[in-house]
């Protein structure tokens, strides 16, 4: 039997956007798959990135990277952001994965003749080397990066000053892979690119502005079951805390999907589901199973399916109305709930 909640993912739209964001881009595309694809799942995600000519890979984690190495083989690099960590050195070296060094004990700890990444900080101060502590190049360094703070936001006057840093910094590692732009900076101008672009969430279906473009198609829709369809007299309430009251007879949909399936909480009151071809409010609280939805005129029944976000309720409206953004939508849907695959995955 099918479940209640479902994520359907389309990987001919990934494919799609992947060569979307080439375009845009006008630089090779090396795609960001941390945090299991962001949700979607790393394996099938990267098997049809790797089949569109995707040869460099991100993740956030060493155990990521030796998931993607099972699953992709020797051909693709594969770079570690946290970079090597005490104790991941040999591990590292085992899964032959590349580890985005941050700083001077990471440096240390890795083989100077073995391939690898440094990370520049050029103002975000989150990972990597001070731009007065970026380290003299040596025979391993393959790659030099650097983190936009900005790119969400093109007309930050922050964008251009990391942009210019690390521009004169990635001077000092002649013939290394230089790497800057992620998701929105793959859509600033085009000295943003350098070498190649490394987005996440553009790949996913998710707009550079935090709001839909019309360039990506949509890669994850999400939906639940309606589990029971109730008349709900005026002046009762629905849901926990009784937050809900009907100020005239409602009808009622009850849906499986909660917050143990990573629908936030904060989705209500604010939040629609698209279903029997209208967009129509959650009301009460999102309980850890189920949530509501007001269905009161619509022909809807137990076993129909609503949308809580896909092509007819776009992931950053959804994000929106929760108080979130869609990377956070993405990621926090749990791993009971079922994923469904369209399109081919296999290398």
């Amino acid at each position: 039997m099918p479940s209640p909640a479902q994520l359907h993912v389309d990987l001919n739209a990934l494919a799609h956007n992947f060569h979307a964001l080439e375009a845009v881009a006008g630089v090779p595309v090396h795609p960001v798959v941390k945090a299991d694809a962001y949700g979607l799942g790393i394996v099938p995600v990267a098997r049809r990135l790797m089949r569109e000519g995707a040869r460099t890979f991100f993740v956030a984690r060493c155990a990521e990277g030796e998931t993607l190495r099972e699953a992709l083989g020797p051909t693709p690099e594969i770079y570690v952001l946290d970079g090597c960590l005490d104790g991941r050195t040999e591990r590292l070296l085992a899964g032959d994965l590349r580890p985005v060094l941050n700083d001077a004990e990471q440096l240390a700890r890795w083989p100077a003749d073995v391939a690898c990444g440094l990370q520049i900080d050029t103002g975000m101060n989150r990972l990597g080397f001070r731009l007065e502590d970026a380290p003299a190049p040596f025979p391993g360094v393959r790659l030099v990066l650097s983190h936009l703070a900005c790119a969400d936001a093109p007309a930050a006057p922050m964008n251009a000053r990391q942009r210019d840093a690390f521009e004169a910094v990635a001077r000092l590692y002649p013939g290394t892979v230089r790497s800057f732009a992620n998701s929105g900076g793959a859509f600033l101008k085009a000295d943003y690119g350098f070498d190649g672009v490394r987005p996440g969430i553009s790949l996913f279906g998710g707009g550079p502005e935090g709001r839909p473009d019309a360039g990506l198609k949509t890669v994850a829709t999400f939906t639940a079951e309606v589990l029971q369809v109730r008349d709900v007299p005026a002046g009762e309430s629905v849901g926990y805390a009784a937050t809900y009251r009907a100020e005239t007879p409602r009808r009622i949909a009850t849906c499986g999907a909660g917050y143990a399936d990573g629908v936030l909480r904060s989705s209500s009151p604010r939040g629609q589901v698209f279903v029997a071809g209208e967009l129509r409010p959650m009301v009460g609280r999102v309980s850890m199973d189920v949530l509501a939805v007001d269905v009161t005129g619509l022909d809807v029944r137990a076993g129909d399916r609503v949308e809580l976000f896909g092509p007819n309720r776009p992931i950053e409206d959804a994000a929106e109305a929760a108080g979130a953004i869609a990377y956070e939508l993405l990621t926090a849907i749990n791993r009971r709930v079922e994923r469904m695959y369209t399109g081919a995955q296999a290398v």
